[in-house]
């Protein structure tokens, strides 16, 4: 099975070629960090503007570096939610007009779905597992039990880790998108200098919250006299540090309650843009290996949003017989949990 992937639900116009032998058979992607960089976030309406002009580019250049036929496709799929209305419509009905013109079935995609079943892109990894994943918008455990029938275990009751590490980098003035820069600039940091929060630390449930700590370091950053590069990397550096002792915390939780559903599972993953970041990583592998888990990370070019974990998606979906009527509108707001795959 060939399926053709698009992902338009923020500011990647993204698509990718897929088969059902885990080939990545072509992808191509147009980033939108240059025209949102000076902002230091997301302009929406920016961000809409840009899928309509790069969107059929990048599916055309797509389908010739597969080196096939569009009609060689077996279906299309698209992320239909959650995200920015105006990028996610520009995806979805360019996917149903290439789906109704080859007459092959469409499906729509919840985003978060594509990023929950990226690990089984890389790696032969039979369900259900645990999945952590950690984006600009969302921070959550799941049970992943099959496409599209997840349990949450625990998620963020505020702020993403993700949206934590962007607010953070902009407060030290570092550029966009934050997390990958806060990583760079904690390499010359003390970790060990600023004692920051840990919200919800020690609570029986699997919750995460970052809003507490959010405004530790922005009161940090503001009674320091005067911001300096070492002070910057200190921050940076305790700031990840914390994110990382939440994490470890909070995993040995949600092990200990995945467990009691399937005690025989001992896989764990993890997916989302902020799965990037090598600390963050390497604490997961360390949790792993102390619980007797084996850990499943995608390369991080598919942690972040890209047309590969949609068309990846399709593919688990349309295995299972899964096909979305046109009549599917895009969602703002799409919760990811057990059966959210009612179309």
């Amino acid at each position: 099975m060939i399926v053709l992937g698009i992902e338009t639900s923020c500011d990647e116009t993204a698509s990718a070629i897929v088969s059902s032998e885990r080939e990545i058979l072509s992808e191509s992607i147009y980033s939108q960090i240059k025209t949102h960089e000076e902002y230091l976030g997301v302009v929406p309406e920016l961000a809409a503007r840009s899928h309509i002009d790069h969107c059929d580019k990048v599916i055309k250049d797509t389908i010739e570096k597969a080196n096939i036929s569009i009609k060689d496709i077996d279906a299309i799929a698209a992320t239909a939610g959650p995200g920015l209305l105006g990028g996610l419509l520009v995806g979805l009905t360019t996917a149903k007009s290439i789906s109704l013109a080859l007459k092959k079935p469409f499906v729509a995609i919840n985003h978060l779905d594509g990023h929950a079943l990226t690990p089984r892109l890389s790696y032969e990894l039979d369900f259900p597992y645990l999945l952590l994943l950690i984006s600009g918008g969302h921070t959550m455990f799941l049970s992943v039990k099959a496409p599209g029938n997840y349990i949450v275990l625990g998620q963020s009751i505020d702020d993403a880790m993700g949206e934590a590490f962007d607010k953070t980098g902009r407060l030290l003035g570092l550029g966009y998108p934050g997390g990958p820069e806060i990583e760079k600039l904690a390499v010359n940091g003390d970790a060990q200098r600023f004692k920051f929060p840990r919200p919800l630390y020690g609570r029986s449930n699997c919750d995460f919250s970052f809003s507490g700590l959010k405004t530790a370091v922005r009161q940090t950053a503001e009674k320091l006299p005067s911001l300096n590069k070492s002070d910057k990397a200190d921050i940076a550096a305790s700031f990840q540090f914390t994110v990382c002792k939440i994490i470890e915390e909070r995993l040995v939780k949600a092990i200990n309650v995945f467990s009691k559903y399937h005690p025989n599972a001992k896989n764990m993953a993890i997916a989302g843009g902020v799965a990037s970041n090598s600390i963050i990583r390497e604490t997961l592998n360390n949790i792993a290996i102390d619980n007797n888990f084996s850990l499943y990370i995608p390369p991080p070019k598919l942690c972040t949003d890209n047309g590969a974990m949609i068309a990846w998606a399709g593919v688990e979906h349309r295995l299972i017989g899964r096909e979305t009527n046109y009549s599917f509108d895009v969602k703002a707001r799409w919760p990811l949990g057990d059966n959210c795959y009612e179309i």
